[in-house]
């Protein structure tokens, strides 16, 4: 485990280091580029506003991604059993993925308002696609010789896709999620951004007008926080959910 850590620890650090020895040795003016440690005393003294945005922006992330994996999950399921659906689909999923955040963001407040529907929408557009494609490409790894076996004892399509098909996509869909899980957290932020009353989206829009660099770092920090948490509960997921065959092998 601290083997694990202590490359990307070495890494930030002389990143961090760097970056504080630039701000003090050339004189930058902390409204153009506040040094570290400016970014962590104004992260502590707002840290009770911080964390409120903070906590309104994980709260429709995950509401987002958690509607995402259950969209993700059951169209792939539908493009698998009605093969010609792909055809006609996946274009269209394609596309969707093509158009810009800048110019999404804003017709989603414009159509829906400035609740939670048009937040959670983004979140679920920007993240069910590489999910998606990921469990689409787990189904066709399956190996052949286990859907013949399970066919030749009469097995239906739903029990092969169950016990070998679904299976054989666990990897693919785990690598495919936390790709969406980096994604969650920025998409919820833009849609703040485009239009919110509370969020670090909104919170970083108030700080730039403010001229305020060091808020608008300490927010970014907590943002990727966040994503960090997020794909700390994916792999937590992935291990607990392994070890269950291990336990009923027991």
């Amino acid at each position: 485990m601290l083997l694990r850590i202590l490359p990307p620890l070495i890494v930030v650090a002389c990143l961090l280091g760097g970056w504080e020895a630039y701000c003090r040795l050339a004189d930058i003016s902390p409204l153009i580029l506040p040094a570290p440690s400016g970014v962590v005393r104004a992260l502590i003294l707002n840290r009770v506003e911080i964390g409120g945005h903070a906590l309104s922006t994980i709260s429709v992330a995950a509401l987002g991604f958690s509607f995402s994996i259950g969209f993700g999950f059951s169209t792939s399921v539908m493009l698998h059993f009605l093969p010609w659906t792909e055809k006609g689909l996946m274009p269209v999923f394609v596309a969707s993925q093509t158009v810009p955040l800048v110019a999404l963001a804003p017709l989603m407040i414009l159509w829906f308002g400035f609740g939670l529907l048009p937040k959670v929408l983004l979140v679920i557009l920007v993240t069910f696609f590489p999910m998606l494609l990921s469990l689409l490409s787990g189904y066709r790894q399956v190996p052949p010789a286990f859907v013949e076996i399970l066919s030749s004892m009469s097995a239906g399509r739903w029990f092969v896709f169950r016990r070998a098909v679904l299976p054989s996509a666990r990897s693919s869909f785990l690598a495919g999620l936390r790709i969406s899980a980096t994604y969650a957290i920025v998409a919820t932020i833009f849609a703040e951004y485009a239009g919110a009353s509370r969020g670090l989206g909104i919170y970083i829009l108030a700080a730039k007008n403010n001229f305020r660099a060091d808020l608008v770092l300490a927010a970014v920090v907590v943002s990727a926080g966040l994503t960090l948490a997020l794909l700390g509960a994916i792999r937590l997921g992935d291990r607990l959910t392994a070890r269950e065959p291990k336990m009923r092998h027991a």
